[in-house]
C-alpha cells in the first residue's frame, strides 16, 4: 500500500469519526433526520477506507453498498449484522433526505449507535 493510500484510508477514518460526533450533536439536539444522515455517512466513510485495503474505490452510494456485502459480509469478515445495520442506515438515510413527509423521531432511532465496537464504525470496520 503507497504512502498515498494510506494517508487517504486515515483521512476517511477520520471523517466517519467526525461525522459519529457529528451524529451525537444531532441528535441531542432532536434533529433525527440529520441524526441518521451522520451515521450514514460515519459508515459510508469507514466502509469507503475499507475497501481501499482492497484497491476497491467508488462514489456510488449502491455500488459501495454492494462491494461491502460481496468483499467482507459474504465472506464472514464482517458479521451479517451489520451488513443489515448499513443497509437499514442506507434505506432510512435515502427515506431521510428524499422521502417527502418523512420524519424520524427519537424512539425510532434512539440506539442506533449502539454497536460501538459491533457495528460498522470506524473502529469495528479497521479491525478487520
Amino acid at each position: 500500500m503507497t504512502e498515498e493510500e494510506k494517508t487517504l484510508i486515515a483521512y476517511r477514518m477520520k471523517r466517519a469519526r467526525d461525522a459519529i460526533e457529528e451524529a451525537k450533536m444531532l441528535f441531542d439536539a432532536g434533529h433525527f433526520n440529520a441524526y441518521v444522515n451522520r451515521l450514514y455517512y460515519a459508515c459510508f466513510y469507514a466502509v469507503s477506507a475499507l475497501l481501499l485495503t482492497r484497491d476497491l474505490s467508488t462514489s456510488k452510494h449502491g455500488y459501495l453498498r454492494s462491494l461491502m456485502h460481496r468483499e467482507f459480509v459474504k465472506t464472514g469478515l464482517i458479521p451479517k449484522e451489520l451488513g443489515k445495520y448499513f443497509d437499514l442506515l442506507f434505506d432510512s438515510r435515502l427515506e431521510g433526505d428524499y422521502g417527502d413527509f418523512a420524519r424520524f423521531n427519537a424512539d425510532e432511532v434512539t440506539g442506533w449507535n449502539k454497536h460501538k465496537n459491533s457495528s460498522p464504525t470506524p473502529r469495528a470496520l479497521s479491525q478487520n
